[in-house]
């Protein structure tokens, strides 16, 4: 017991530090406007690096272990039995286009088990290396955690492919039986949906509905008509555990496993909700849910946009803080002078013992890395899937396209190439840092610079890979498949490295135009103006915009007045 205790207190405060960690944004390829289906992930946590990760397609020899440790500690957990064929997996992505994301919500911290070995990472990527499609994904994941039992908390898993995209929620059973309870559904073609560290999926229709099976039929999900898929024991395991005690069909995984409250809605579900707000209008009805004022009226799991999405739709909702709505984080005094949306940790404080928060937008300074993967169905799997990958806060970073099947991961991205202790002139997460950082100080005029080269090089990307696609679909048709995958390696590689070279150029550019406060003044062709004998001209000194001299005022009084 007192082991379990440590375990527990341990676990706990890593939770903490993890809290409200990622956000997963998923459109069906029904809302897209070409037909791709995305699938959206940022790894927020204060301790993680920003890297792209690597693993080989392999066959393997018979009763061949893989190791398994801790994704987010490195703890060694275990062995596993190794797949007969491996897949090529780079980032969340495989070859075969099947893309994985999570965020962690932890739910009801006594479902622990520290004597399971799938976490919730090894469980991305040893399933990325086996599946084939999203349904398969789903398959082999109850299956994983039913053999080799669940070692995180509560998690929501998107799951894509270039047909479907699905969420599944999971958590352990702990102590009292091996592996987890899980539902997985699939999100209606036509509709977005996302999850953001609160669970998400309320009731379901159960295993007599039309649409849906339990795992006692799991070998069914490959029906193409089964749409919610859950394990066997959701419910029982819940009346077992004095969690629910209603009718089957009243059976709610949320409000069972990780009940809404004040933080839930304000720092999680609100991430959703802005999301939605963008592209349905009458998502307004919401707001006070995403306040956390009114719990009473819950968001639907998915919803139809008014419109459908593109990339760039999807890419810059990712760098969401709000704007446009009540918790527009530019707007109150906390943005300081010069608009920045972000404040830095805690989120919540106290002041005359009143409790206060902060915002949790989509875009934040901690985010390690982040990707929108883009699955489409009209190409092979090694060309129709595209991990658009980057690094550091998705607001002023920049997104280079990886092909699925590429088998090299470009030098400026590879793993082992600083860490977060280590700083490396090399690595593209450091470039684009100091590039954000610099942004940090004078959010309203720096980032528009940055947004700038941002937007620009992700929409001349966007039409880049048209050309390589046909290239390559050239290739394939002719039976060229090991040429047509050596182009899209050669592509991946060659391409990150352009943009980490043009990232060093705009973090040059924006430390010698903004250093000391002053804005030098530039040519029509972006140099920067020197007076006929080469001298530098004055520099550009804005004044503070009206509202911070008024609070300086108000919080000097008399004394900066002058006489």
């Amino acid at each position: 017991m007192k082991k379990l205790l440590l375990f527990t207190v341990a676990y706990l405060a890593l939770a903490i530090g993890s809290a409200y960690a990622c956000t997963n944004l998923l459109v069906t390829k029904g809302a897209s406007k070409d037909g791709s289906v995305f699938v959206t992930y940022s790894a927020d946590s204060h301790q993680l690096y920003g890297e792209l990760y690597h693993w080989s397609a392999a066959k393997n020899k018979a009763n061949a272990m893989r190791f398994i440790k801790e994704w987010d500690t490195g703890k060694p957990l275990g062995e596993i039995k190794e797949a007969p064929e491996i897949y090529n997996v780079i980032g969340n992505m495989n070859e075969h286009s099947v893309v994985i994301g999570e965020t962690t919500f932890t739910g009801r911290e006594e479902l622990i088990d520290p004597s399971a070995i799938m976490d919730y990472g090894s469980l991305i990527y040893v399933t990325l290396s086996r599946a084939k499609n999203a349904r398969e994904a789903v398959k082999i994941m109850a299956e994983l955690v039913a053999e080799y039992g669940y070692y995180s908390s509560g998690e929501s898993f998107s799951i894509g492919d270039p047909n479907e995209v699905w969420i599944l929620e999971m958590i352990s059973k702990g102590t009292h039986s091996k592996g987890a309870v899980w539902v997985a559904v699939r999100i209606p073609d036509g509709y977005i949906s996302g999850h953001a560290n609160q669970s998400r999926i309320l009731t379901f229709p159960l295993e007599n509905g039309k649409t849906s099976i339990s795992s006692n039929n799991l070998a069914q999900i490959f029906n193409p008509e089964v749409e919610i898929v859950y394990a066997a024991d959701v419910i029982s395991f819940a009346r077992e555990m004095k969690y629910f005690d209603g009718k089957d069909e009243d059976f709610s995984f949320s409000d069972t496993y990780n009940p809404i409250d004040f933080s839930g809605a304000r720092y999680c579900d609100s991430r959703v909700w802005s999301f939605f707000n963008r592209f349905n209008t009458t998502m307004k009805e919401f707001a006070e849910y995403a306040k956390g004022l009114d719990l009473s009226k819950r968001m639907p799991l998915y919803i139809k946009p008014d419109r459908k999405l593109d990339l760039h739709d999807v890419a810059n909702a990712m760098r969401d803080h709000f704007e446009g709505t009540d918790m527009d984080m530019t707007k109150d005094i906390g943005a300081g002078p010069h608009k920045i949306p972000y404040r830095w940790r805690p989120m919540s404080w106290k002041y005359n013992g009143v409790p206060f928060v902060h915002e949790r937008a989509i875009a934040t300074q901690q985010t390690g890395w982040w990707y929108v993967a883009q699955c489409r169905s009209w190409l092979p799997n090694a060309i129709g899937g595209i991990f658009w990958f980057g690094v550091d806060d998705a607001s002023t970073s920049c997104l280079t396209p990886v092909y699925c099947s590429s088998t090299a991961v470009p030098e400026a991205y590879r793993v082992g190439n600083g860490d977060l202790l280590t700083y490396s002139e090399t690595a593209a997460f450091w470039i684009f840092t100091r590039v954000t950082h610099q942004a940090y100080l004078r959010y309203d005029l720096v980032s528009a610079e940055i947004i700038k080269v941002q937007q620009e090089w992700e929409k001349s990307q966007a039409e880049k890979v048209k050309e390589i696609d046909a290239k390559s679909l050239d290739l394939f048709n002719k039976k060229k498949e090991k040429d047509a995958v050596k182009l899209l390696t050669d592509y991946t590689v060659n391409t990150a490295q352009e943009l980490v070279r043009k990232w060093k150029q705009l973090d040059n550019f924006l430390f010698v135009k903004y250093m000391d406060g002053n804005i030098k003044k530039q040519n029509p062709d972006g140099s920067f103006s020197r007076n006929p004998y080469g001298v530098p001209e004055m520099p550009n000194q804005p004044p503070y915009p009206e509202f911070w001299y008024k609070a300086i005022i108000i919080d000097a009084g008399d004394r900066l007045q002058a006489k």
